[in-house]
């Protein structure tokens, strides 16, 4: 069932059962998945670097993205030993907005397949920079026997079965694990952090685990549980001190959520699409701005390839599955991700039952 794309996409196998709220009450199943290793376990293995420019104020349609307290420069030493982490293939100077490298990528950048690079081919003599999307899986293309990766069509969205895309938990997580002062929980929830008398200092985490509650300390607690859920424990944790939640004073806590602008581009060509993995090919050249347009726009990528079963997941009811099961052996799937802009009313919220809104 792991490699089935009518399990895994339009039954949501892995999907969370938890419940969220619209700001209007009404029901949201959020599309997240708590596992070891958390949503990189079902990530596409896409690894970019920002660019140097996205560190300052940038003038958006909307908008000003405020500049960040650090630079490009502070992070460079840190992106490139991550890309070596999470074994991360590339092609360096391909990619025309490409920022300041210490070092090339540490693999070879991932072949397209035929009609991917036919496609990559096209944008070229359209005057477009197509490039190698940086990847972290553990292929070796040169070494197809023994590679762990075997670029399936399962990738995007799905657990790796053979344990060759490079996520926290293979990269971080079981490494970890050989040494004798780390324990990994599973099954555990955590519902509050408490604090000291003064409010200021966290001394217990107080977890849900297997139906009883328990509660561990440690000199360091970090919180790092992704933007939503990190700022909704630390809401839920609201003390006499802290009555907003920790580490509230501001009331800034949960506010200007930021969440791409994604979309998923379906273009049907007459001519068959037999990509098993297309996830391969990306274009920035609309990135930053165009001759005619001043603004971002932002980056143009694939995603994994789709096919009827996860066609059929948001199609009416009344399509008929063959006709998908055909625009799914014919379609480019793209990828088009633009920036959010920090607005203190998209915001993470509580309500009284404890849920997130």
């Amino acid at each position: 069932e792991n490699w089935n794309s009518l399990e895994v996409n339009a039954r949501g196998r892995y999907n969370t059962k938890e419940l969220w709220r619209n700001a209007d009450g009404t029901e949201l199943h959020p599309h997240t998945n708590y596992y070891v290793g958390g949503n990189t376990k079902f990530y596409g293995a896409a690894l970019f670097r920002l660019r140097e420019e996205d560190f300052g104020e940038i003038k958006h349609y909307g908008g000003l993205s405020p500049a960040w307290p650090i630079s490009y420069g502070e992070l460079e030493p840190y992106y490139a030993e991550a890309e070596r982490l999470y074994h991360v293939h590339g092609e360096t100077g391909e990619d025309p907005t490409e920022p300041h490298r210490s070092a090339a990528f540490p693999y070879p950048a991932i072949s397209h397949e035929p009609r991917i690079q036919q496609l990559s081919d096209d944008f070229a003599r359209l005057g477009l920079t197509p490039f190698h999307t940086p990847l972290g899986v553990m292929l070796d293309e040169r070494n197809r026997q023994n590679s762990p990766c075997i670029r399936c069509s399962t990738c995007d969205g799905y657990p790796c079965l053979v344990n060759a895309k490079a996520d926290a938990h293979i990269c971080c997580v079981v490494p970890a694990l050989k040494r004798p002062n780390v324990t990994l929980l599973t099954d555990a929830k955590v519902t509050r952090l408490e604090t000291d008398g003064s409010g200021r200092e966290v001394t217990g985490v107080e977890v849900e685990r297997n139906g009883q509650k328990e509660s561990y300390s440690g000199k360091i607690v970090v919180l790092s549980a992704g933007a939503i859920n990190s700022a909704a424990l630390l809401l839920r944790s609201a003390n006499d001190k802290h009555p907003n939640g920790l580490a509230n004073g501001s009331d800034v806590v949960g506010r200007h959520y930021m969440g791409h602008v994604n979309s998923v581009l379906m273009a049907l060509s007459k001519c068959p699409n037999p990509t098993v993995f297309q996830k391969t090919l990306s274009v920035n050249d609309f990135y930053h701005r165009s001759p005619d347009w001043e603004f971002p726009m932002g980056h143009i990528s694939f995603v994994g390839k789709l096919d009827g079963d996860t066609l059929k997941a948001g199609a009416p009811k009344v399509a008929p599955k063959w006709t998908l099961d055909l625009m799914g052996k014919h379609s480019l799937d793209f990828w088009l991700t633009s920036e959010d802009l920090p607005d203190p009313n998209n915001r993470v919220m509580i309500n009284r039952d404890g849920e997130i809104v």
